[in-house]
């Protein structure tokens, strides 16, 4: 860690914080509202939640704030999952027994649609002393921090390194403290801080350093899981009505879906297929199906670059196929996303669609 780059920036705040304390005041006073509103959520409450009720949890939080409808996209999360697995998992999450490393662990490889940033939101208001909120302003301070390990992707965030960035959160504000700040005193309000001093630009060459060089068979999981849902997001955002894991020919079920309706022609299908680790025999097999159904116009593989060159070299023998696939590299899809979730949070901060707005 950067011992300097810390103690710069909480001089920093201490000094902005007195000269403008009533903006600080009110400030950390909604962010005590939000927590508190999570916080009514009891573990009876949550585990008998409803439709209504989820709406009500998950429409609050900052990491939805890209989803102009966000009633209609928490409802298509409720129609992925089924409300009983939700109503389950986000009991186990927020009051299991289990370590947070396996509670993190088993959300992620149960509930479809939701990712690293809702998670971590609900459970930082929910305990700001325990557990840090994690996105990209957290990503960016830790870099700027220079904090061993930062994980450069949400999609290989598991349990573990979720826990070891919560309790590196709590180091963080134990040394704060030893500054005097008296403005930091949990991980809520650790929150605003690097929102307000640790922002700056991080260079390219910096901002992969800390990325692990390997992930474990869990992690590669996770990315596959992660980048199917930022495949239906990106086409959700671009007009497409967007699914995953869904039936497009017989024994052809595929990753993610982008489906338009052009006015009484007809529909048009674009099928992706990830592949992270394993045999890439099945990603060809699916695509080969799939191409079958008249309707689909664009067949995508998405994996990392040393897997599509192999990919490559396996459809030159498949003439029904290799000049018909493209392909996409699942570190462009997360980037891609990110940028299109700022902008479209951006967009959304202009009110321009009434919430609760339906087509």
């Amino acid at each position: 860690m950067n011992e300097q780059v810390y103690k710069s920036a909480i001089s920093r705040y201490i000094k902005w914080a007195k000269g403008n304390q009533e903006q600080v005041a009110k400030d950390i006073q909604e962010r005590k509202e939000m927590s508190e509103h999570i916080q009514a959520y009891d573990k009876k409450k949550l585990s008998e939640i409803d439709a209504a009720g989820l709406i009500d949890l998950l429409s609050s939080l900052w990491a939805m704030g890209m989803w102009g409808n966000k009633q209609n996209h928490i409802e298509s999360i409720i129609a992925s999952n089924g409300l009983e697995t939700l109503q389950k998992q986000f009991t186990n999450l927020l009051y299991g027994d289990a370590s947070i490393e396996t509670r993190w662990d088993e959300f992620r490889s149960k509930v479809k649609g939701i990712g690293p940033a809702v998670m971590s939101e609900l459970l930082n208001k929910m305990y700001p002393e325990k557990y840090i909120l994690w996105n990209n302003k957290a990503k960016t301070s830790f870099l700027k921090l220079e904090i061993p390990k930062t994980p450069k992707y949400y999609a290989s965030l598991d349990g573990k390194m979720y826990a070891y960035l919560s309790d590196t959160g709590r180091k963080l504000i134990d040394k704060a403290k030893d500054l005097k700040s008296e403005e930091i005193t949990d991980l809520l309000s650790f929150d605003y801080f690097i929102w307000q001093e640790l922002q700056d630009d991080i260079p390219a060459e910096d901002n992969t350093v800390q990325e692990e060089p390997k992930t474990t068979k869990k992690q590669s999981k996770f990315i596959h899981n992660d980048v199917r849902d930022r495949i239906m997001d990106i086409g959700t955002f671009l007009g497409f009505k967007a699914s995953t894991e869904e039936k497009v020919a017989d024994g052809a079920v595929v990753d993610a879906v982008w489906e338009a309706s052009i006015g009484n022609m007809g529909r048009v299908i674009y099928v992706f297929e990830v592949q992270t680790s394993g045999s890439i025999d099945s990603l060809i097999l699916n695509l080969m199906k799939a191409k079958s159904n008249k309707a689909v116009q664009g067949i995508i593989a998405v994996s990392d670059i040393e897997q599509i060159e192999k990919i490559k070299k396996e459809v030159t023998s498949l003439p029904q196929i290799k000049d018909a696939i493209k392909y996409w590299d699942y570190r462009d899809v997360l980037n891609v996303y990110d940028q299109l979730s700022s902008a479209f949070e951006s967009i959304n901060k202009l009110e321009l669609v009434p919430e609760g707005f339906t087509k």
